[in-house]
Formats: structure tokens, C-alpha cells, sequence
């Protein structure tokens, strides 16, 4: 019975040796690949926010940590045309969605215009607060080309609130939560500009 056993338990071994050892074949065949995709796809998202036009660099090579006093943001990418920085790319995320967390994508200008920005992640209601998603709606559009500066601040809230942003019928919450912190993320690096920041590398 003894032998029976242990029999059993080499031969589950085995099986189980042979599946760890398929399955870091296919990992190791497929991961560059896995890799060239996403590489692919942020790519094309930056794009969204920071057109062509305004780079000649590796956009998703520039990718830097932020020092943490640049509150708010959480991945910054940095521009350049001919050697000179033209815009910036960042994620930062809205923390007080109906529904939680809004991770973003903004391409801001030094002088302050909103080249554009996009949607990465979100739980809001269906049918309500998705319409900041461009499958839905081109509501995050409105941001395109808009400055943002200190003497028009009170513009950068939805409608409801005083300023000159649409808010949704029945959704007020998502909207303003989009709205503020763009504005807040966008004046933060803004200021900072002429500071020497100490960026790390994304890992």
C-alpha cells in the first residue's frame, strides 16, 4: 500500500513538474510579445493627449517617477522637439469619482494648454458617469485646447459650480470630480516648472 502511495505521489510530480515546466516555456515565448502590445497601446494613448506634432522623442522611454512634494501625479512623460521640452504627459487620478478612483491621462503644455485628456480607469455608474469614456461620449474632449491659468481659474469647474464645463443630466459628481483634479494636477506641475526636479526613472 506504502508503494502504492509513493508511486502515486512521484508520478503527481512529475505531471506537476511537466505543467510548471510548459508553462515557463510558454511565458518566456509569448511575454516579449505580451510587452510589444502594451508598449503599443500606451503609445497610442499618448498620442491621444500629445500629438505628433510636438515630439520627436521616445514619448513612453521619457517615462519618470515624480518627486513626491508634485502631489497627484502619478507617471510623468516629457516631450521634446529638436531637443526642447514642448509638453508634458501625466497620470494622475481623481479620487472622489461617485464611485471611487478616476485614473487620467493629461498632455499639458509649458504655458499652460490642455492638449488633451483621457479616461484609463473608472467604476462609475453605467449609462451616467461613463460618459467620460470617448466610446460613450466626447465630453473629455471639451478639455482640448484650453489654457488653464491664475486669472481664469474660476472657469475650471463644471457649470453647476460657476464655471464652463458641462456637467451630466443626473451626474454631477463624476464630471467635477474629472474637472478638479485636472485643474489641481495641472497647476501643481505648472509651478513646479522652474524647479529642478528630481525624477526617477519608471521601473
Amino acid at each position: 500500500m506504502k508503494s502504492i502511495t509513493l508511486r502515486y505521489a512521484f508520478i503527481l510530480a512529475f505531471v506537476a513538474l511537466i505543467c510548471a515546466t510548459a508553462s515557463s516555456g510558454v511565458y518566456f515565448l509569448t511575454k516579449d510579445r505580451i510587452q510589444h502590445a502594451i508598449d503599443n497601446q500606451q503609445k497610442e494613448l499618448l498620442l491621444q493627449v500629445v500629438p505628433q506634432s510636438y515630439f520627436d522623442n521616445d514619448l513612453l522611454a521619457s517615462c519618470s517617477l515624480p518627486p513626491s512634494h508634485l502631489t497627484g501625479i502619478n507617471k510623468l512623460y516629457r516631450a521634446t522637439l529638436a531637443g526642447n521640452l514642448t509638453a508634458y504627459a501625466f497620470e494622475t487620478t481623481a479620487p472622489d469619482g461617485y464611485s471611487g478612483d478616476i485614473r487620467l491621462l493629461v498632455g499639458l503644455t509649458p504655458k499652460g494648454e490642455i492638449l488633451g485628456v483621457r479616461t484609463l480607469e473608472h467604476h462609475e455608474t453605467p449609462g451616467l458617469g461613463d460618459k467620460i469614456e470617448t466610446r460613450i461620449s466626447d465630453w473629455i474632449l471639451s478639455f482640448t485646447h484650453q489654457f488653464l491659468h491664475s486669472d481664469n481659474l474660476q472657469d475650471w469647474a463644471v457649470k453647476k459650480d460657476g464655471g464652463k464645463f458641462d456637467q451630466f443630466a443626473g451626474a454631477t459628481i463624476t464630471p467635477r470630480a474629472v474637472v478638479n483634479q485636472v485643474k489641481r494636477a495641472s497647476l501643481n506641475l505648472l509651478e513646479k516648472l522652474d524647479h529642478n526636479l528630481e525624477l526617477v526613472p519608471c521601473p
